[in-house]
């Protein structure tokens, strides 16, 4: 029996290491690194490459509470006066159109082979949970946890944490303290450039907390500011094609847009009587899923720009505060 001293033991450990590693390069983002450690190329590094998974989250059955009792005249909407919910117009949901309508939706994706990741179902009082939009952003790589602003949402950040992690999906980063950072106001324009929509539910603290995670990715954030109560950017702006956006110049900053212009992206302007236009949601470069309510801005991109637009009925949701692109947060788009 060979008995090995202690002293041997720390020169063996020291070779051992030295034979096994470290190795610092490829770097984490590499795509071979991501296949083979991650299981795929996790993450987008903009808003048009070809969408391979989406994370999603069914209705709360909670919106079945919702009575038309609720009715607040000043607000025009039914309103909880614990703040736990609220649905515009003067009209109880109708939940079976609006299961029917979000799976045809969810159809819609999987048969243009996009995965769909659900979160799981939460309690009641998540009326809104149904965005998944909102508590992440995506990059090249993996997710950042973001910090939801309506007391309402506090806590669905946890469940998306536990979703995409389970799903296999890198977290590269959290907001925490005051931040307020909300999926819906990030949008990526370059793989080294994003903006972010400082607003009501979006807050200068988000941003820069956001800025340095994306700083040490490699990306530039850039600011913008959106007017009165808009609360995303994604209300007022979509990115259709690495050099093309749909725009709606009566909410969209003009920062915004002339930031767009000196890069060469190109400006659609939504109908004016479809302000909704811009929530859509794209599945690869100038090919997108919109509304069916919205005929004259689908009608302009496809003769003006050659889009190619699948219309679906999707109206019920929109009462609840959002539409399709607020629906969805893709998990994967190709990247080069």
């Amino acid at each position: 029996m060979t008995i090995f001293s202690d002293s041997t033991m720390e020169l063996s450990d020291g070779k051992f290491h030295r034979l096994m590693g470290p190795e610092a390069s490829p770097p984490f983002s590499d795509h071979g690194e991501l296949e083979s450690v991650w299981g795929r190329r996790w993450g987008a590094a903009d808003e048009v490459g070809r969408l391979r998974s989406v994370l999603m989250r069914r209705p709360s059955r909670g919106l079945a509470h919702i009575t038309e009792a609720a009715w607040n005249e000043e607000l025009g909407a039914l309103v909880d006066p614990h703040r736990r919910w609220y649905w515009t117009g003067p009209d109880a949901p109708d939940m079976t159109l609006l299961d029917t309508q979000y799976q045809g939706f969810v159809d819609a994706l999987t048969e243009n082979g996009v995965e769909v990741v659900f979160a799981p179902e939460l309690a009641d009082t998540f009326t809104k949970a149904v965005y998944t939009r909102d508590p992440l952003v995506t990059i090249p790589g993996g997710a950042i946890i973001g910090r939801l602003a309506p007391r309402m949402r506090r806590g669905e950040e946890q469940s998306i944490t536990q979703t995409v992690a389970a799903a296999g999906l890198p977290i590269l980063g959290t907001i925490t303290g005051e931040g307020l950072v909300e999926g819906g106001s990030f949008v990526k324009v370059r793989k080294d450039l994003a903006f972010f929509g400082t607003s009501v539910r979006c807050n200068p603290e988000g941003y820069r907390q956001l800025a340095r995670i994306l700083d040490e990715q490699g990306i530039a954030l850039k600011q913008v500011n959106l007017p009165g109560y808009l609360i995303h950017l994604d209300m007022c702006s979509v990115m259709l094609d690495d050099n093309l956006a749909l725009v709606n110049p009566r909410l969209a900053p003009y920062d915004y847009m002339t930031a767009l212009w000196d890069l060469g992206i190109e400006t659609l302007e939504v109908d004016s009587r479809e302000e909704w236009a811009c929530n859509m949601l794209v599945l690869n470069k100038r090919k997108v899923i919109m509304p069916d309510h919205l005929p004259r801005t689908a009608s302009m991109l496809r003769d003006e720009a050659g889009i190619d637009v699948t219309a679906i009925p999707f109206r019920e949701i929109l009462k609840n505060g959002g539409g399709l692109h607020c629906s969805t947060m893709e998990l994967q788009r190709d990247w080069a």
